[in-house]
């Protein structure tokens, strides 16, 4: 039985994210304990580690500041390997900086800064909300399985862009290309939802609890 953390820090998709991926323990057959937390132990020793996040930037970096789980999360991915994904502004929060509401230091795990989407079409609206496709820039394990072209559920007026295009996993349009997918050794992160994403994100979540980077 491994153990995930999800990490509580005030996010609004918490609820959602632990039931989408029970849900993917569930019909994909792997033992794992999923528990909501915000402590620093459990964190440290997780065996897997996952960041939900819905909001504003600086508000959801606040907010993972306050809870005390950073070092802890350091010390689980950084010193032990454990595999980490954070989805839409969890996955935001592995950049750099963001310049939302001014300049808000990220985790810098995925160096980049994330900024407003600036859709080339004016009839393009902001947020960016609902069903798009995504485009792989190169495989990876975490996207067994789903097809180049699959759509994934978005609600976001940010985006990630990464200072390294090796980072990137995959991409979409909306008036222009953002990155949709990053990973770097066991850190990964979407802009999307998958726990909105039906069986294209049900499949993704799988694939992160039996990622071996």
């Amino acid at each position: 039985m491994q153990t995930l953390a999800l990490i509580d820090y005030g996010s609004g998709n918490l609820r959602s994210a632990e039931k989408a991926l029970k849900e993917a323990a569930r019909r994909r057959g792997v033992a794992t304990d999923i528990v909501v937390t915000t402590d620093p132990a459990i964190v440290a020793k997780a065996d897997r580690v996952f960041l939900p996040g819905v909001g504003a930037f600086a508000s959801c970096r606040a907010g993972l500041d306050a809870s005390g789980v950073y070092e802890a999360m350091n010390e689980a991915v950084h010193q032990r390997g454990a595999p980490f994904m954070g989805i839409c502004v969890g996955h935001q929060l592995l950049a750099t900086e963001g310049l939302e509401f001014g300049v808000t230091p990220g985790l810098d795990w995925i160096g980049g800064q994330v900024k407003k989407l600036a859709p080339s079409d004016p009839s393009l609206t902001i947020p960016h909300m609902g069903w798009n496709a995504i485009a792989f820039s190169r495989a990876h394990a975490l996207f067994t399985g789903i097809e180049d072209g699959a759509h994934m559920y978005y609600a976001n007026s940010f985006a990630l862009d990464a200072a390294d295009p090796a980072d990137v996993v995959a991409t979409s349009d909306h008036g222009g290309a953002f990155v949709a997918a990053v990973a770097k050794g066991n850190v990964a992160g979407v802009q999307f939802h998958p726990e909105k994403s039906q069986a294209a994100g049900l499949t993704l979540l799988a694939n992160f609890l039996e990622w071996r980077p």
